[in-house]
């Protein structure tokens, strides 16, 4: 067994037996060799380590004077069950003096997410689950999905198990997106504008690195999105905020603001989140000449566009643009499943060469695996039947909710965003809070609700 072991051959002033000595007392001590493991033999670990095997018998020796080895004749040498240092901690505390260090300085960043409002990683169990933008996972494919997993997991294609060499993502998977975007959305790019990112959160992230220096100021619809609005918060921008309506962001109101120089506008136009209202072609080309004209750019986060019910669907922004003005961010968690943590961002062209060094130093590539799998799943046409048949899914089951919600509720219920996306908002003329409304949803699914 090799034994990583650090040694400094230049070091005139701690020999090299005591060195091997220290490296592996911290190695026991700490768990990499743990209680009866065996260690290696003296000339194994000196064949490793290209030193004398003189040098790490007197290592050894030092070790088992001190009770942390132990050589067992013809089986080899193993971790004492108890070390010295456990009987150390079955001393009296008053007895031990008090070893103290500095408190650890933190960053500048790290302290804004001391105080930050970050969502806990944990969510009850409940019968029934208000999350937004989980898809229905039993109408997902899996049989498909399976088959090209299979293809691409063969005995003969050990590809995926390399390295990538595109930092930007899987040159397939690109131009398949570029293909789909097209078709679906009207978005005008070709592959090297589109970058393969784990998610939006990733997307947003860089685009804040990049864009946006502390105290720049950043306009985001009112109410918005509360994950962006902590990506923002963190990088230390200032936060304008702009209502909405039943027409989506109110371009007029943004406009009031000529004493602000605002670098970016972070909208969801397709789908308003949460309200789901759909910024409206007029408001779009409205906001489209704004930047041309101020040279603020836009973020269009499109989550989950491709489920409209009832109307036509209206181009995105970065399909009408015509000034390079904006950064289009999707992903596939909403369409097909939110551990498939593959989302795209389509740059302007004299932004993406920058962007792609900053991935890179951010994070490598991603899997290739679930890229090979998805770049198949597009071209295969396999996606694209599968909106279409979750459309009407989600369709019937918006229809069920609404119709349930006016039932029971009448005039005390107003119904927003039911025309687009994979939830809605409802207000509630009632006294109660969400938390309790949830609960007694989940008594009444149960049986024991009380009137």
């Amino acid at each position: 067994m090799d034994l990583a072991i650090s040694l400094d051959f230049n070091n005139k002033y701690v020999p090299l037996h005591r060195q091997v000595y220290e490296e592996l007392r911290k190695a026991i001590l700490c768990g990499r060799l743990p209680a009866k493991h065996r260690v290696p033999s003296t000339r194994s670990l000196s064949q490793s380590l290209g030193i004398s095997r003189t040098t790490v018998t007197i290592s050894y020796e030092q070790l088992k004077s001190e009770g942390y080895i132990e050589t067992l004749v013809g089986s080899g040498t193993f971790v004492c069950a108890q070390l010295p240092d456990d009987l150390l901690r079955s001393i009296p505390v008053e007895h031990v003096q008090k070893i103290t260090r500095p408190q650890i300085q933190l960053s500048k960043y790290a302290h804004s997410l001391v105080e930050a409002d970050v969502p806990g990683i944990t969510e009850p169990l409940t019968t029934i689950n208000f999350r937004y933008g989980r898809p229905a996972f039993d109408k997902f494919p899996m049989q498909i999905w399976h088959k090209l997993l299979s293809r691409h997991c063969s005995p003969v294609n050990s590809n995926w198990l390399d390295y990538s060499t595109d930092h930007k993502g899987y040159l397939p998977l690109r131009k398949a997106i570029v293909s789909y975007l097209s078709r679906s959305r009207a978005v005008k790019c070709d592959p090297d504008q589109v970058m393969i990112l784990n998610g939006t959160q990733q997307a947003l992230y860089l685009i804040m690195r990049l864009l946006i220096d502390t105290g720049d100021t950043m306009a985001l619809e009112e109410p918005g999105y509360l994950s962006a609005r902590r990506v923002f918060l963190s990088q230390g921008a200032k936060l304008l905020p702009i209502n909405v309506d039943s027409e989506g962001l109110m371009v007029e109101e943004l406009k009031q603001y000529t004493n602000e120089s605002i670098k970016i506008v972070y909208v969801t136009p397709s789908h308003q989140f949460p309200t789901g209202s759909i910024l409206s072609l007029p408001r779009r080309l409205e906001l489209l000449a704004w930047t041309r004209q101020t040279g603020a750019l836009i973020i269009e986060d499109d989550y989950d566009s491709e489920y409209r019910y009832g109307e036509r669907p209206i181009p995105a922004l970065q399909g009408l643009d015509e000034s390079d003005s904006v950064l289009y961010v999707g992903t596939f968690s909403k369409v097909l499943f939110p551990s498939l943590r593959i989302g795209y961002l389509v740059l302007p062209k004299s932004l993406a060469p920058l962007f792609a060094r900053a991935k890179w130093l951010n994070d490598r590539h991603l899997p290739l695996l679930e890229q090979y799998v998805l770049t198949d799943f597009i071209e295969e046409g396999h996606l694209e039947r599968h909106i279409r048949k979750m459309r009407s899914h989600y369709d019937q089951c918006r229809q069920i909710l609404v119709q349930a919600l006016k039932e029971h509720f009448g005039e005390r219920v107003k119904i927003l965003g039911e025309k687009a996306g994979i939830h809605l908002m409802v207000k509630l003329q009632t006294p109660l809070s969400d938390e309790e409304i949830v609960q007694r949803a989940g008594n009444e699914w149960s049986g024991n609700a009380s009137c």
